[in-house]
């Protein structure tokens, strides 16, 4: 469904924009498409100045939504941190106030949620995701996720911790949590020794694997009842290795997966989680111009191995030459729409990965970090200062 959809049907006649603009049928009418198709409008992007979070529309006319429709002003000494958008939901993260604000851009609603005590701290990475509650378009949950690292001796732990709030109950549900490394830290070298002395800070920190979830926009993806985001240990700056960490909501319990066995070296850029074509989780890594597709399929003795979906040929699918653009980056995946956003220097390309299709969004030379939006939008026509819905029919 089209943001230029309802404005078009209320051409039709008086009794058609009497029911399209009534509120009611609004709240319904998105709530409906939440959950099944909601169309991909755009970015929410995130600014570091006085400008706060924008949104940036990758809709063609009339679809387009006008520049400056979704935004929002915060403190620049307390800048927000998206940790992504589902169901037409953004949920961002104040580190100083220790809360999380759920907002709805296309209503405007705001909700200030204080996280639980202790939960988190500078030294802990952290993660999360909203969803709106099946069944009641206007309760959502809200899941975070954090890592916990500690170094005893020559062991290093990590573990990762996660708890669930309800919008319909206004508490955080139990403190789950599950181990995600634990191993022995190899004696440090002599370079390790002498930058360790010059830091001031025990060489042991610096010979210990950091557990972080990956990327700013590569955000945890909902497929069926769990959330799942990929977690990397990282090495001296080199991505070592990688694994999935799966929150099932409706067992409320913390699960390790193992991804397919990939090339390590690279950048968290080159791999993310995705849902799988057909259903189910799915894994999309990326070498030079091949994309490859995984999918974890329950086999008949009860295990879920990952198996090869299919290869891309992206160099051929976009047209571009490896010597000039370099590697793509993924910069951000939409779920609902099942579609993954690409840079290289020439450009943010847009790849849906079922049909293939794809477009050029726009041409930047700067690896952006943006997060992909996906709602149904109504804009309204006839109340004073909304021209938005206007603005639609204008550019028929």
């Amino acid at each position: 469904m089209q943001p230029s959809s309802l404005p078009r049907a209320s051409l039709v006649c008086k009794r058609w924009r009497c029911l399209v603009y009534d509120p009611g049928f609004s709240r319904r009418f998105r709530f409906h498409h939440h959950h099944k198709s909601p169309p991909l409008l755009g970015f929410i992007v995130e600014h570091f100045s006085p400008r706060g979070i924008s949104f940036v529309s990758t809709l063609d006319p009339p679809n387009r939504i006008p520049a400056g429709r979704f935004s929002l002003e915060f403190d620049q000494r307390d800048p927000l941190r998206c940790l992504g958008c589902c169901h037409g939901l953004v949920l961002l993260f104040s580190a100083r106030r220790l809360e999380v604000l759920v907002w709805d851009p296309v209503i405007g609603d705001r909700h200030h949620i204080a996280i639980l005590p202790g939960f988190y701290d500078m030294k802990t990475a952290i993660t999360g995701a909203v969803l709106r509650a099946v069944g009641d378009g206007r309760h959502f949950l809200v899941a975070l996720a954090v890592i916990r690292q500690t170094v005893q001796g020559q062991h290093a732990q990590a573990r990762a911790l996660s708890c669930v709030y309800s919008s319909e109950t206004g508490v955080w549900g139990n403190l789950i949590s599950t181990q995600l490394l634990s191993e022995v830290v190899h004696t440090p070298t002599a370079g390790i020794q002498i930058m360790a002395t010059l830091l001031r800070t025990p060489a042991t920190l610096l010979s210990t694997p950091a557990m972080c979830f990956t990327g700013k926009s590569i955000v945890g993806v909902l497929v069926g009842d769990s959330l799942y985001w990929l977690v990397t240990r990282v090495l001296h700056g080199t991505l070592t290795s990688s694994r999935i960490l799966e929150l099932d909501l409706d067992r409320q319990s913390l699960n390790v997966i193992p991804v397919p066995v990939v090339q390590y070296g690279l950048t968290n850029c080159h791999m993310c989680v995705m849902r799988a074509e057909g259903g189910g989780l799915g894994f999309l890594f990326l070498s030079t111009f091949s994309a490859q597709l995984w999918k974890r399929k329950t086999n008949c003795h009860g295990v879920a191995p990952w198996e090869l979906g299919r290869t891309i040929e992206l160099d051929k699918l976009l047209s571009l030459e490896i010597e000039r653009t370099g590697c793509p980056h993924i910069v951000g995946y939409a779920s609902q729409n099942n579609v993954v956003f690409l840079w290289t220097i020439v450009g943010v390309f847009m790849l849906q990965l079922e049909s293939l299709e794809f477009k050029k969004i726009f041409e930047t030379d700067i690896l952006p970090s943006y997060y992909p939006y996906e709602s149904v939008y109504t804009p309204e026509i006839g109340i004073v200062g909304e021209q938005d819905g206007a603005e639609l029919l204008h550019n028929t």
